[in-house]
């Protein structure tokens, strides 16, 4: 191919004319010094002419020409590139290479390295890179293709040895990406290179997985080959960490598990063929699996700040992924100092420190932050798993790791004093450290630290936090401290923990609803605490000087935004109430508060009860069913949740003293005003739902003579939304018969009529996940389950109604607005009421071994036609609007069943 390229023997003339080219290159090798001063001296020549470049690489390409000359050439021409390639352009004394010899290598380079034996494919691709560093890519657009190309030919034909060498090309090329400074510019050739190469890479990638599992598992696989195949994976490997180190691309994060598979099995699977031939096998290995590790952290902080949810879950899996690692026979990984100071500074430092969604939870749903972070649910947030994952590696290099993390403790701590308002968040990160990599001692509630000295670091890092004035300020930090001080109470003398009581008392009065929980958490929690011999450590002695304030601010707390119904405090108000001797100085104001919440939060306190409900709660029970305590309308989504929770913990009991009627008369009450109806609906499925069809079967007719006056006289379209939810929750807990006979009984056919009339035009209407499912599902059940079949035209606007439900988007089906109560135009109503509306909606699942209601309503009417072939395809034709029937058809199709 060379000697068409117009390039003459002419260029060696001259200087050269002793030698042949072949000779001169060969006397570079002399250990003799004039041959070999003279051959450098003819060269050095020879390249400032045009056209060196291309005469030298034709003769490395020259199969007749001994290895080692050609080897030579092969240098030679690499350090031609570097000197030549690129001149200052106001350098006379530099002579660069013709823009027209640059476009002639530049054509020929690529096939040659390929084809080329490995030393030299080395040096080809050194200068490859050279090139490319100061043309690639704007200036050499082919190059990218051409790899491409040339790399999938290649892998498809298994030659692994020329694979690797364009791999190491690319890996040169986009190293760049790691260590330049983050321009417009360098993200453009960033955006081209992932635009062609993000998906060949993946290719490759996978194809190789799949040679390696294909000779691992054919019992085939040797040394030699696995070899190949695994250095592939390392610059695979390489080559991702280059295009993911600026940030976490769109193709890598949509196809983040396919590389994850394959990412865990390099970790977890020993290639036995290669590890165990030798130091060479074994170091190749495992620099495939330091670099697995590399890109694992990387995914691990990719950009910054997460914002998505989903690159949130990439976060913990790769950090999960190295974990796994850290307790696994690989765990030599982490044993180096520069690995795990790595891993302490990239991986676990930055997932611990707080973000900007961390303080949006905090402020917003404090909740869930309290779930997560107190409760010890957050086992899959990135703050968690890091942690985890020096525990694991501790499993096994506990004193490096202690050595490690104590380091970083004290070097947040550090920073936080040089600044304390602007570096706040190191030190929640170093208290937050101690506390999650604390360990629980066996058969108690103690728990220990080998990171810090836990009195000394209580002395100078907590109790400044909790003697601090505004209880308000930092907030984060303040429940940092107290989550501390609640961790390790047991460690904390009595005379300590006695005198900042009344500062933790002070934070029961924080606007934040983490720090009051917290606060009424940390003092619950020490009044738990016993000494050897099982004795209690706090006594009504300890708390009295105190006590007032404490239960004065408990109560205050529950008048907060947010924590009218909050569970910590209510919990310390019983702890402190069974500890504490209750004066008449201090009974006042617990009389008062308990009345301002009793209707408000009762219910949490019934709800915590297993059955049988203790006495006094069941006399608690007695007074709810009095009219009297429904009579202001105010209380009444507090009641009606109240009211829930006892039939949910004593069904029993409703059957004895009348009780049942009564909570049915409260539903009648509450069932004939449009302002109260979807209490009252409520309180009917809450009974439909836990009691047997024997406990309410004398009952029922007075129920739906209820809803069928209300139904005549004062229908609203929320009505019977809630009508039909109802029929549908009452059909699926006792079947299709037992509704349509109960009905019917009070009016004869009066089932049909309601069915024609609003369940049918009505059931599109439904919203809501939950109420979908069982709606769709006891229609469903009514059509195909009936003993009585319906009239087949109603049978088929049923089916009609249901594919409309089930196949449409809400929009396009639901077309007024929901009916919610004006709380704002009723006295009494607050926003906390407002809440408590929402909340009494049932989010239970009264279907839960039914997963789809699309599979399900396909199954059955597959099943029915089975019975009677020909009957319904008829019937779906005559009364299935033309979309419904294509909708339906698809949803066959879709589960494989068909409608005979």
């Amino acid at each position: 191919m060379l000697n068409d390229m117009g390039v003459s023997d002419k260029i060696w003339s001259g200087t050269l004319k002793p030698y042949n080219s072949s000779q001169c290159f060969l006397n570079t090798l002399s250990p003799i010094h004039d041959p070999r001063r003279r051959a450098e001296e003819a060269l050095a020549e020879a390249a400032t002419r045009p056209n060196y470049g291309l005469a030298v690489l034709r003769l490395v390409a020259e199969p007749s020409v001994d290895d080692q000359i050609r080897q030579s050439a092969a240098v030679n021409f690499k350090n031609h590139l570097k000197a030549h390639w690129a001149v200052q352009p106001n350098d006379p004394a530099q002579i660069g290479v013709p823009d027209a010899e640059k476009e002639q290598i530049k054509a020929l380079i690529v096939t040659l390295m390929v084809n080329a034996s490995p030393k030299i494919q080395a040096q080809l691709s050194e200068a490859l890179t050279i090139i490319g560093k100061h043309d690639f890519p704007k200036a050499w657009p082919t190059l990218l293709p051409e790899l491409v190309v040339t790399l999938d030919k290649l892998s498809q034909a298994n030659d692994y040895v020329s694979v690797n060498g364009v791999l190491a090309t690319i890996n040169s090329l986009f190293k760049k990406f790691r260590y330049q400074f983050k321009t417009n510019e360098l993200l453009l050739d960033l955006k081209y290179c992932l635009d062609n190469f993000a998906k060949p890479l993946l290719e490759v990638f996978k194809r190789t997985a799949g040679f390696i599992d294909q000779a691992v598992g054919s019992g085939s696989a040797n040394a030699s080959v696995l070899k190949g195949y695994i250095e592939s994976q390392r610059l695979c490997c390489r080559i991702f960490y280059s295009l993911n180190f600026m940030e976490l691309p769109e193709f890598f994060e949509d196809h983040m598990d396919e590389w994850m598979i394959e990412f865990k099995k390099y970790l977890t699977v020993k290639y036995s063929a290669l590890e165990d031939s030798g130091s060479d096998g074994l170091a190749l290995v495992d620099e495939l699996r330091a670099a697995v590790c590399e890109n694992i952290s990387l995914v691990g902080t990719s950009g910054g700040s997460l914002n998505s949810s989903s690159r949130e879950r990439l976060t913990v899996t790769a950090i999960k992924f190295l974990t796994t690692v850290s307790t696994s026979v690989h765990h030599t990984l982490f044993a180096r100092d520069d690995i795990l100071q790595q891993i302490c500074q990239s991986v676990v430092i930055p997932n611990v420190m707080l973000r900007d969604e961390d303080e949006e939870l905090f402020e917003m749903n404090y909740v869930e932050f309290i779930r997560r972070d107190m409760e010890g649910s957050d086992l899959d947030t990135r703050r968690r798993i890091a942690c985890e994952l020096l525990k694991g590696i501790a499993s096994n290099y506990k004193e490096k790791v202690t050595e490690k993390v104590s380091s970083q403790v004290q070097s947040l701590l550090a920073s936080f004093a040089e600044n304390p308002a602007a570096n706040w968040k190191h030190k929640d990160c170093a208290i937050y450290l101690v506390v999650s990599l604390a360990t629980k001692k066996a058969g108690g509630s103690s728990v220990s630290t080998d990171l810090v000295d836990v009195e000394r670091f209580f002395g100078s890092v907590i109790v400044p936090e909790l003697q601090s004035q505004d209880v308000d300020g930092f907030p984060m930090l303040k429940a940092g401290a107290l989550k501390f001080f609640t961790m390790f109470r047991n460690q904390i003398s009595k005379p300590v923990a006695l005198a900042l009581l009344p500062d933790v008392v002070r934070f029961l009065g924080s606007e934040s609803n983490v720090v009051h929980s917290y606060a009424a958490s940390c003092i619950e929690k020490l009044f738990l605490v016993k000494d050897e011999g099982g004795r209690a450590r706090y006594s009504a002695t300890d708390v009295s000087p105190f006590l007032l304030v404490l239960m004065t601010n408990l109560f205050s707390a529950l008048q907060k935004p947010e924590s009218e119904e909050n569970q910590y405090v209510m919990k310390c108000i019983m702890r402190v109430l069974g500890v504490a001797n209750v004066s008449h100085e201090v009974a006042l104001p617990c009389i008062n508060g308990l009345a301002t919440v009793l209707n408000r939060l009762l219910a949490q306190l019934v709800d915590l009860n297993r059955p049988p409900l203790p006495g006094n709660y069941m006399e608690i029970f007695a007074i709810l069913l009095m009219p009297e305590s429904w009579k202001k309308s105010a209380n009444v989504p507090a009641l009606v949740r109240l009211l829930q929770a006892f039939l949910r913990k004593a069904p029993h009991e409703l059957n004895q003293q009348g009780r049942l009627s009564s909570v049915l008369g409260i539903f009648n009450t509450l069932v004939s005003s449009p302002s109260t109806d979807e209490q009252g609906f409520y309180v009917l499925n809450t009974v439909i739902e836990n009691l047997g069809y024997d406990v309410i079967h004398p009952y029922i007719s007075h129920i739906w003579v209820a809803l069928f006056k209300r139904l005549q006289y004062n229908r609203t379209v929320k009505f019977i939304k809630s009508l039909v939810i109802f029929m549908s929750l009452f059909l699926v807990k006792h079947g299709p018969e037992k509704l349509v006979g109960s009905m019917n009984a009070v009016q004869p056919d009066v089932f049909n009529t309601i069915l024609e009339q609003f369940w049918v035009p009505n059931l599109k209407l439904i919203t809501g996940s939950t109420e979908l499912k069982l709606t769709s599902v006891a229609s469903t059940r009514l059509i195909c389950e009936s003993v009585s079949p319906l009239d087949p035209k109603l049978w088929g606007k049923m089916l009609d109604s249901i594919v409309t439900l089930i196949s449409r988007p809400e929009e396009d089906r639901v077309e007024e607005e929901p009916e919610v109560p004006d709380f704002g135009e009723t006295v009494g109503y607050n926003a906390t009421y407002v809440r408590l509306y929402n909340a009494g909606r049932k989010e239970d699942d009264p279907l839960p071994e039914i997963n789809d209601p699309k599979q399900f309503l396909v199954a059955s009417l597959a099943n029915l036609s089975a019975r009677s072939p020909g009957t319904y395809p008829r019937i779906i034709t005559e009364n299935l609007e033309p979309a419904n029937q294509a909708a339906l058809f698809q949803l066959c199709s879709s589960c494989n069943l068909t409608i005979v």
